[in-house]
């Protein structure tokens, strides 16, 4: 089975998983106008490791990463759909045909063109609604 690598666009570089989690949650808990001290709290985390959750210093686990989700009214599978819409859309090209497997489909096979995935349908949300993330 030949392994079919994403292909940078040229002069970007690919962010780390972490640091892209860290940019989503960022942004959710900065929408919804709460301290980095308010969401830590909830989340059971120190302030201190939450803000390099956020900077992308830390790779938290999957635990942190449900904590701070539910803390912020949200879920870890919207956070990793979002991540992967963004890591998706930073690393193919599809003036090149680039492949990327396809988290989003249940049926079929598990690497698709860019052009045949199909429409993301996931939002990382919060109480107040939903919340489309773009870094």
């Amino acid at each position: 089975m030949t392994q079919i690598a994403p292909r940078p666009r040229p002069g970007v570089r690919t962010p780390l998983l972490r640091e892209v989690y860290g940019r989503l949650l960022r942004g959710l808990r900065t929408r919804q106008a709460r301290t980095l001290a308010e969401v830590a709290a909830r989340a059971g985390i120190s302030v201190a490791y939450l803000s390099e959750v956020e900077r992308g210093l830390k790779e938290p686990s999957s635990e942190v990463l449900e904590a701070v989700c539910v803390a912020l009214g949200s879920s870890i599978t919207g956070l990793v759909g979002a991540a992967h819409r963004e890591l998706r859309d930073l690393t193919t090209d599809g003036a090149t045909g680039g492949r990327v497997l396809d988290l989003t489909s249940r049926v079929g096979t598990s690497i698709a063109s860019p052009a045949a995935a199909p429409a993301p349908t996931g939002t990382l949300s919060d109480a107040a609604g939903s919340v489309l993330l773009v870094a």
